[in-house]
């Protein structure tokens, strides 16, 4: 941890913020989000139609207005749109703490999800922007803060939510208000700065989004990399499913897909930088996105192989197969995500050609969100046909063949140079702060 933290102060003062920022974000995010559904259900006493759409709504709002965000980061710059986004989120964090009534839960839950579609995009185009040539690295520690929120966030929310809710709520958007202010005063004012960003901020909006829908390369990769974050995704729906499915929902259970998430999290936390060096020096980014999709695929294995085994009636042996089957898949996940993240988001970039940069980050989040749901949908038909029809090997089957052919896709990609740097992105100047 210690030489993640010196490789950070390496970085201009921009970027160690953003990636805190990214850390802090997670926090509050993550120790509110996994506790409100209960809240809903339990002391607000919704019916269960109501908390599905309650969370729904945050979902789409989110997924469904990245491109939005990405596109007012590019013309109106970073700093503004990730402030606002703190804002809302603020606002949203503290009004489901404090109403009960359904349209104003509604509100609140689409403002958190506004709030992400307005940051995330331009957070991750200022620090693209901002690393320069130290793209993939970069990216590779903001995976680290970003995967130590996700870890830290549900233990601090815990603590708090056995207090009350209202606790967990306000001190999620006290952080949020204690960011903004830091990012006011100390991140500077960062927009996009191409000799081609005068021209982009006199086109509409519309003739701008039809140029990206017209990038062929980009779309084909955004298709092909859908898959690696159904899979990835599985660490919160299949896989704690199998360990509930044969574990049961008692103490064992609970403990089991806690280990699910924190192998997940303390692997990349440890070895993302480590993954990240040793592929960068030995292998091209088509080349380590390829063999990312692989590991995602070949992270099910271990439950395919686990399905031939006679489920014990109980004792160290039923414990074991619930738990050390998925926990594999989960490292093997991670791995996975580790090796192609940092190459992932500086190929968005290069097949920008470095033009309306969060704008592209935003259709790719909208475009992988609703892969995930669509992707969520089958996996959850799997599940349940695999149930009634006795074949429990189904699902995993299904997972493996789908990061077998999306690695498969962006090997085509790569061997046919859709993934090499359009040759008019050689023709841009870096932006300047």
């Amino acid at each position: 941890m210690k030489s993640t933290l010196a490789q950070v102060r390496t970085y201009e003062r921009s970027v160690q913020l953003l990636m805190v920022n990214q850390f802090t974000i997670n926090l509050g995010f993550y120790m509110l989000m996994p506790y409100l559904a209960t809240h809903l259900a339990g002391p607000l006493g919704l019916a269960g139609w109501l908390v599905g759409l309650i969370l729904g709504v945050r979902n789409f709002s989110q997924q469904g207005m990245f491109l939005v965000g990405g596109t007012l980061a590019d013309r109106f710059g970073y700093k503004p749109m990730i402030i606002a986004g703190m804002v809302l989120r603020i606002v949203g964090f503290a009004t489901l703490g404090l109403v009960e009534s359904v349209p104003a839960l509604i509100a609140a839950s689409a403002a958190t999800g506004l709030a992400g579609a307005l940051f995330n995009p331009a957070t991750r185009a200022y620090l693209a922007a901002d690393a320069g040539e130290r793209r993939v690295e970069a990216f590779a520690l903001f995976n680290v803060f970003y995967q130590a929120g996700i870890l830290l966030g549900p233990l601090v929310g815990m603590a708090l939510t056995g207090i009350d809710f209202r606790v967990t709520c306000l001190t999620a958007a006290g952080i949020f208000a204690v960011l903004s202010i830091v990012q006011i005063r100390a991140l500077p004012a960062r927009r996009a700065d191409d000799t081609k960003s005068g021209a982009d901020s006199r086109r509409g909006v519309l003739v701008q989004w039809r140029g990206i829908l017209a990038n062929r390369p980009f779309l084909l990769f955004s298709l092909a990399m859908v898959g690696s974050y159904v899979m990835t995704f599985q660490v919160y729906l299949a896989l704690p499913l199998e360990v509930r499915r044969l574990g049961g929902e008692g103490q064992f259970g609970t403990a089991a897909v806690a280990v699910l998430f924190a192998v997940s999290g303390l692997s990349t936390i440890l070895g993302q930088t480590r993954v990240t060096a040793w592929c960068k020096a030995r292998m091209e980014p088509g080349r380590a996105l390829v063999w990312g999709l692989l590991a995602m695929g070949l992270a099910f294995v271990p439950l395919l192989l686990a399905t031939a085994v006679p489920v014990p009636d109980g004792g160290l042996g039923l414990w074991l197969l619930a738990a050390v089957p998925p926990a594999l898949s989960a490292l093997l996940l991670a791995l996975g995500t580790m090796i192609a993240y940092p190459f992932e988001m500086d190929t968005i970039v290069r097949l920008s050609g470095n033009r309306l940069v969060a704008t592209h980050y935003g259709l790719y989040n909208t475009i992988c969100g609703i892969g995930i749901t669509v992707g969520n949908l089958l996996t959850g038909a799997a599940l349940d046909a695999a149930r009634n029809a006795g074949m429990s090997a189904l699902p995993w089957i299904v997972l493996s063949l789908l990061g077998l052919g999306c690695a498969a896709a962006l090997y085509g990609l790569d061997r046919t140079g859709r993934l090499a740097t359009p040759k008019s992105a050689s023709e841009s100047v870096p932006a300047t702060a």
